[in-house]
Order: C-alpha cells, then structure tokens, then sequence
C-alpha cells in the first residue's frame, strides 16, 4: 500500500522500519522540524526524519496542517492510508480525509484510559498494573476513534517508563504490521471505544518532576518509575557547594519511618509521608547515572540529613 508515515520520537522508529520491512511503499514522511541540540545548538534532525534520509524518502516538516496549501499537499500524495505514531501536530478533518482508508494512529495506552500526550508515563505514575499498544482509526477528538487491533503487557512493579517504552514500540510495530496487512485485506474492523473510564494523559511539565517526600513511598516509588530516565524526578540538596539539584532514576520500597525527607541510614533510605525508600540510582547535574553507593563517596550527606519537602 502507499503510506503516509507520520511521527517523531524514537518510540515511532521500529513501527516505520516494520511497515518498510513488510513491502509497504512510504511516499512521504510527516515530521516535527530540526531542533537546536547540543553544547554547539546544531539543528538536530528528529529520529523518525533520520530513518526516513538513510531510505530516501520525501520528508515535510510543516509548522501546522491547517494551512490550505499544506493539506493539498497532503493530498497530493494519493495514499491508501496514513500511519501516525508520536507525530506532535493535531490532524484537521481534510488531512484524516485524505488517505483513501483513513488514518491509522498506534497509542500507548489501553483506551479510553490515557488519552493524550504522555501514556507511558502517567501508567506507572497511577501506579497502573497494566498497559498496552492500540490501533485505532483517527477522527477529530483527542484519541477518541474506534479501536482496530491492541496487545496488553504487564507493569512490572519495578519497571521504568524508558523500560515500558522499549517493550511497547516494539510490540508496537507488529501490532501496526498486522493491522495494515488485514486493511489491506478489508479484514481490519473498528469498535468503538467505550464511554466509561476516559482519563487523560496529561504532558508532563516540569513541577511535576520535583520529589515531595511528604508523599507515601508507594506513590513516590511509582512517581520516580514513572518520570525515569526522562525528565528524571529530582529533589535539590546541598552536597558541599550550594544547593544541587539530583534526579532519581530508580528506587526500592524500604523499611523505616521518620519526617518526611529524612536520610534513614548510610545507604539513601529517605523517610517520606508514609513509609520510606531508597535510593538505588541517581545522577548528577553534568554527571552519568551512577548506584547510591559511589553517589555516597562524593557527596557530603549522611545520616539524619533533611531533604527539602515540597507540600
């Protein structure tokens, strides 16, 4: 079929690379524009624009697809369907019309459960038990079209959203695979999404990621899975040389009571609002990530310290 791919992040990759592998013809690929990265603020070319430069494939990079000119463009391309993965831009009605079979979206969550910007993350945050990859056929509302095929998988009590992430794009990409072949067969069929248990997945903004250790540990120990390795929750002490800023990468539920922010012991047991936890990896402003015990023998903090607490 001709496909229309549209996406950015890494998490859209492996389903471009599957939908290649199976013989499908992508004509175009629909991407967020080059970014400043780096100490030298070069333009950096998003994932899914490198994949498709290596295979030659037309990349657009439009700031918006509610200009007239860029949906006959769109149009243009004559394609059987479109695929959307992580794309960024919302999809006006004459672009989810274009394709002769609509477009198909890959989401990160069981819907209507976690409808928006950040699936993964807001899962284990909410300290959901169990995830997964939908198709589902786009329309106008924010993933609100009916559900073509999904795969579920497990949340490991210990599993981080990068972890979650690796496990469902490449679950992803076959779920999409599959899809296609049975639209392609006129097999592929659509059930609505039901109206009961809608919850939005907010974007992650930056407060969020501030560690208030007067929450209990469990809702902690899922904030920190949930926020790691990106953008990393993090709490502010002073090691020596002011007030630093250190994220969380993972931590363990632990045994142990005191006020909330309290260094527990010599190993980065920290009390919180209920409960306690430890720390097991953090990492350092400018640093690598790196086990609580080699953080302990360059940082000037021991037991009976107090972390900042933000109610």
């Amino acid at each position: 079929m001709r496909v229309v791919f549209m996406g950015t992040p890494d998490f859209a990759v492996p389903v471009m690379t599957e939908i290649l592998g199976q013989g499908h013809e992508i004509v175009a690929v629909y991407t967020r524009a080059p970014k400043p990265a780096g100490r030298g603020m070069d333009l950096r070319l998003s994932p899914v624009h490198a994949l498709a430069e290596k295979f030659g494939i037309p990349v657009f990079t439009p700031k918006t697809l509610r200009d007239a000119d860029e949906q006959a463009r769109f149009a243009e391309h004559d394609a059987d369907v479109a695929v959307v993965v992580a794309y960024g831009l919302i999809l006006p009605k004459p672009v989810l019309d274009a394709p002769h079979l609509g477009c198909l979206n890959l989401h990160g969550s069981l819907l209507p459960r976690w409808r928006g910007a950040a699936p993964i993350q807001r899962a284990i945050m909410a300290g959901d038990k169990e995830t997964g990859v939908m198709v589902m056929k786009m329309e106008e509302g924010l993933d609100t079209g009916p559900v073509g095929m999904a795969e579920r998988i497990a949340i490991t009590p210990e599993m981080t959203a990068g972890e979650l992430h690796d496990k469902l794009c490449v679950i992803g990409a076959d779920l999409m695979a599959r899809a296609l072949a049975a639209l392609s067969r006129d097999s592929l069929h659509f059930t609505p999404q039901a109206e009961e248990g809608v919850t939005y997945a907010h974007k992650i903004e930056k407060a969020e990621a501030r560690i208030d250790w007067s929450r209990d540990a469990q809702s902690l120990h899922d904030h920190v899975r949930g926020l790691s390795p990106f953008p990393g929750a993090f709490f502010e002490v002073d090691l020596g040389k002011g007030p630093e800023r250190v994220k969380v990468l993972r931590t363990r539920l632990a045994e142990g009571h005191g006020l909330a922010g309290t260094l527990l012991n010599d190993a980065l047991t920290v009390a919180c609002g209920q409960g306690a936890l430890q720390l097991v990896e953090v990492q350092r402003a400018g640093k690598a990530p790196m086990k609580a015990d080699e953080f302990l023998r360059g940082a000037r903090i021991a037991k009976g310290a107090v972390l900042p607490v933000y109610a």
